[in-house]
């Protein structure tokens, strides 16, 4: 049985499916987009706790805790041990960080990285030497979350445009 000619598109089965995953590539693209605009969210929000470490880097913290939380903390590394925990966590990182770029992932992982940086500032800070060097957070951080970013964003920019050539030969089976 033939179908009628008044019959609207929409109703035919065939048009139906490659319409329906054209949109579902388009709404992939759309989460692609975002995907790739998150490092820089990261970036921003690193920038905004190392603005907090530099403000209070005179400060010290020691003096608002309770004598009984100091004697919990014990004696706080010393500057040397904390430099050094730095430099391997940031050649880690950046190896992690370098090895991830041919995998094309679409997932950022600098939120984590933040995480673990922002430790850094305390350590500093209770070690009374952040002064000296909240410079190498900051070079640590912008190098290791800007790499993440560049991960995330060529990965998400590939995907973009295998979505958009699947898209273009969905478009010729829909006949837009």
């Amino acid at each position: 049985m033939r179908m009628s000619s008044s019959a609207p598109l929409n109703d035919n089965a065939e048009f139906r499916q490659p319409q329906q995953r054209l949109e579902r590539r388009e709404a992939h693209i759309e989460e692609l987009r975002r995907l790739s605009h998150v490092g820089l969210l990261g970036l921003a929000v690193f920038g905004v706790i190392s603005l907090t470490a530099v403000y209070f880097q005179d400060s010290n913290i020691m003096l608002y805790l309770s004598p009984q939380t100091r004697d919990l903390l014990g004696k706080p590394p010393s500057a040397m041990m904390i430099n050094i925990a730095l430099a391997v966590y940031s050649f880690s990182a950046l190896i992690l960080g370098i090895g991830r770029l041919t995998d094309q992932e679409e997932r950022y992982r600098g939120w984590s990285h933040i995480g673990y940086l922002t430790v850094f500032y305390i350590f500093y800070a209770f070690a009374h030497a952040l002064k000296v060097n909240v410079v190498a957070v900051v070079i640590s951080g912008c190098t290791i979350l800007g790499l993440e970013y560049y991960s995330t964003w060529s990965s998400a920019r590939s995907a973009i445009a295998r979505e958009k050539h699947i898209m273009q030969r969905l478009r010729r089976q829909v006949g837009e």
